[in-house]
């Protein structure tokens, strides 16, 4: 499935990332809280049922948010998600990808071209800045000069995961 770069405001992304982390985290206590409590009612107390009530509490919270995920108001979150998860799968080609650059293969330079700036708007979404090092700003100079070189757009907006299958991970 093609993946495609949405422009999103960091401010309002940061501000619900955190409140949904503060909820998270406040119904994991509750729910952990409550089931130990419950466990040592009922069995006595002991450091295992208490341990087994947290797990049970991290096991309500995680499928709380596993039914809330797909709700319009996590749309940020679940893209930044995919986008991190997509970077990161990128990320393990790197290598291959950099020597079909040299290469002038197109689909290299657009997965490489979109990492970047992939790469570039997950820094911008949690308030970072971009850890540019010379290396890094001499492979984004070297593939912007070669797309207009081959007469490319500058940007690649989507990235199709399907276009990794040429290149042998590392």
């Amino acid at each position: 499935m093609v993946f495609t770069l949405e422009q999103h405001n960091p401010s309002s992304y940061q501000r619900k990332a955190r409140m949904i982390s503060i909820a998270m985290a406040g119904q994991l206590i509750v729910f952990g809280l409550l089931f130990s409590m419950l466990l040592t009612a009922t069995f006595g107390s002991s450091l295992w049922l208490n341990a087994l009530g947290v797990f049970l509490g991290l096991l309500a919270t995680s499928a709380m948010f596993a039914v809330l995920k797909d709700r319009p108001w996590m749309t940020e979150m679940r893209y930044v998600w995919q986008l991190k998860q997509h970077l990161s799968h990128i990320s393990g080609y790197l290598q291959p990808l950099r020597q079909a650059v040299e290469e002038d293969n197109r689909v290299a330079l657009d997965i490489v071209t979109f990492y970047h700036q992939g790469m570039t708007q997950l820094a911008e979404l949690n308030g970072r800045t971009t850890d540019d090092d010379s290396e890094r700003l001499a492979e984004k100079m070297q593939i912007k000069v070669k797309r207009e070189t081959l007469g490319l757009p500058a940007q690649v907006d989507s990235f199709d995961p399907q276009d990794l299958k040429a290149f042998k991970r590392r």
